[in-house]
């Protein structure tokens, strides 16, 4: 009797371990349901938000009702007022796309560098720093503004304070050679024109010919021609100077004043000698 008796004992353990793993995964199922729960509340939330946040950011609060535009003095404000507002007008202050609206004002002669900004609730601020021209080129395009890294600006389309002559001899090639001879050209364009200001002969010079590097020379006009004077490497302004003297009044004569050391000699016209 007492080994039937185990017998049956047996044979009903695995039913109540079979009852166990069911009450286990009802457990389970229960324990899951909040956390399941509180997932879509905090997803539902997350969508409420997000749309009550697009709309108030395009809300007409955030409209672009301002736009201020410093420290353009060559590029047009009205032209930046205009790509800010074209940029900007849909999206509000607050969805500005400020990046865009910077490349794209970057885009425009003169500008080196913008710098955007949200003034909110509903204006936008654009600073722009311009390039600083430091010489006027004759190119094959006709005369042009360029920096003092030898970057073409934009045509000079009217004669600028400051750069009363012309720079000829310009490289167009695209290459570092001519890259590196043009900075040369400007560097020394530079160093002549203060000079001239300093002896007040600047506004004589019509044209600075540096076609050649090792032989500059001034275009002055002297009895109604054209003069070409050598001025060196140094003493640019009283080699202009004295080549001025020299030729005063014998421009229908001779065409040039040619620089050796410190001795000039005049150049005749053709015909003329």
């Amino acid at each position: 009797m007492a080994a039937k008796k185990a017998r049956k004992v047996t044979a009903k353990q695995p039913a109540k371990k079979a009852r166990s793993r069911s009450s286990a995964q009802k457990g389970g199922n229960r324990n899951l349901l909040p956390i399941f729960l509180s997932a879509c509340i905090i997803f539902c939330l997350g969508v409420i938000v997000y749309i009550g946040y697009r709309s108030v950011t395009a809300s007409d609060f955030f409209g672009v009702a301002a736009v201020t535009v410093n420290g353009p003095v060559r590029s047009s404000k009205e032209n930046i007022e205009r790509i800010v507002r074209a940029e900007a007008e849909r999206s509000g202050v607050w969805n500005a796309d400020v990046e865009g609206i910077r490349a794209r004002v970057e885009k425009l002669p003169f500008v080196r560098s913008v710098s955007v900004s949200r003034v909110l609730p509903n204006g936008i601020r654009v600073d722009v720093f311009e390039h600083e021209p430091t010489a006027v080129v004759k190119t094959s395009s006709g005369n042009m503004l360029v920096n003092k890294e030898g970057m073409l600006l934009a045509a000079a389309d009217i004669k600028e304070d400051g750069l009363p002559f012309v720079l000829l001899g310009w490289n167009e090639e695209k290459s570092e050679k001519a890259d590196k001879e043009n900075a040369d050209r400007i560097k020394l364009y530079a160093k002549m024109l203060t000079d001239w200001k300093a002896y007040g002969l600047a506004e004589q010079v019509k044209n600075l010919d540096l076609s050649d590097l090792r032989d500059p020379k001034a275009v002055i006009e002297d009895s109604g021609t054209r003069v070409f004077i050598a001025v060196g490497r140094e003493n640019f302004g009283e080699n202009l100077s004295r080549g001025i003297k020299a030729i005063a009044g014998k421009g229908q004569t001779f065409q040039a004043v040619d620089l050796f050391g410190t001795n000039m000699r005049l150049v005749p016209r053709k015909g003329a000698e």
